[in-house]
């Protein structure tokens, strides 16, 4: 394995370059230490391509190099590996190798990436939380790319669903960006992986983003955008996850917000609308293909008696106040009508549900969920 790091280590050679090659004489080994006439003879390799295979050849001590990758926890996975992701496999543009710090998604199970803004809305924020929380909880996998604002938020929502998520960075697998998401980082690493192409000790650079993305698609069934600007980063992992043949999702925002339009222009283009967690899942195990890979019974059995607890534990009036709630601000002069609770009645409730964590007041008068 240390010759395959040593072959991903030659940035400046394309990875289908890196591939053809390595198929062309056998083993990562053999390009290694493969002779000038052999080299002569690759007709795809330019002579800029042998000139730097030759300088790589000379670098340093492959050995130790190697050996520290291993004793910071990090393994190269290739794409020629039976254990390289098979959905990233059948996706145009893979790459030649993948950096792992902890584990790789199961091949055999559904996948979904929730991707979008950084600079967020509270409302962005929620739905991600929701839908990720959600999944999770019913063993769908969750992709993300740990960024600020919706990816942190979809990781943050898989591990409070008790599942498993993966996050791809733009940068080296042992440099956690944005730092604020060093906490994530460490559960994420915990709970699933962290996986990039970039060498480890790379720092974040924004010509690595755009190809960060096409690795989130490529590891998903389905891509769900929560948020997003006209132009934007989570757009172009959108028109990727069409590309490599992925259904797309978007999430619904007043036409006005800017955060919004991105997403509302996918949905006038086709993609699917996100009205629900429950809806989505519905209709991807809809597809007798995405069934096959969502677990058995136990996930969905511990979160609908996770669900029914739930219920058991608030009061009728808790109920009706609480069913009247969403994620837009009601006030009470609204929810007095809806209920028709007394004006004390209702105040004693609201004031129970926010104690609970289940309302939040946002403004003097006004209430949504928070869960």
């Amino acid at each position: 394995m240390k010759y395959e790091y040593w072959l991903s280590c030659i940035r400046p050679l394309a990875g289908k370059k890196k591939e053809q090659l390595r198929n062309s004489v056998g083993s990562a080994r053999d390009v290694y230490y493969i002779e000038e006439k052999k080299l002569r003879e690759m007709a795809f390799l330019t002579e800029k391509d042998r000139e730097t295979i030759r300088n790589f050849q000379k670098k340093g001590d492959l050995e130790t190099e190697y050996d520290r990758l291993l004793e910071r926890g990090i393994r190269l996975v290739a794409c020629h590996d039976p254990a390289y992701p098979r959905r990233l496999k059948r996706s145009a543009g893979y790459p030649y190798a993948l950096f792992v710090k902890g584990r790789l998604p199961d091949d055999d199970r559904l996948s979904v990436a929730i991707v979008g803004a950084r600079q967020c809305s509270a409302y962005g924020e929620r739905q991600a939380l929701r839908f990720a929380e959600y999944l999770a909880g019913r063993g769908v996998q969750i992709i993300s790319g740990m960024a600020r604002g919706i990816d942190g938020a979809a990781g943050r929502g898989a591990i409070n669903g008790g599942g498993d998520t993966y996050a791809v960075l733009g940068s080296g697998v042992d440099v956690c960006y944005p730092a604020q998401n060093r906490g994530l980082y460490a559960d994420i690493t915990n709970r699933g992986g962290i996986l990039s192409e970039q060498l480890p000790g790379t720092a974040p650079r924004k010509e690595h983003f755009p190809a960060r993305n096409r690795i989130i698609s490529g590891l998903a069934d389905a891509v769900l955008v929560m948020e997003a600007r006209e132009r934007s980063g989570s757009l172009i992992t959108a028109d990727m996850a069409l590309e490599q043949g992925r259904d797309v999702y978007a999430l619904p925002g007043p036409v006005d917000s800017p955060l919004s339009k991105g997403c509302n222009r996918l949905i006038r283009q086709g993609a699917g609308i996100l009205l629900g967690p429950e809806e989505l899942l519905e209709e991807m195990v809809s597809e007798p293909a995405l069934a096959a890979l969502l677990p058995g019974e136990r996930e969905g059995q511990r979160e609908c008696e996770k669900s029914d607890k739930n219920k058991k534990v608030l009061e009728s009036a808790e109920n009706i106040v609480y069913s009247c709630l969403g994620l837009y601000p009601r006030d009470t002069s609204s929810l007095l009508e809806e209920t028709g609770l007394s004006p004390a009645a209702l105040m004693e409730t609201l004031v129970a549900l926010q104690i609970r964590g289940y309302i939040k007041e946002i403004s003097k008068g006004y209430y949504i969920r928070t869960s």
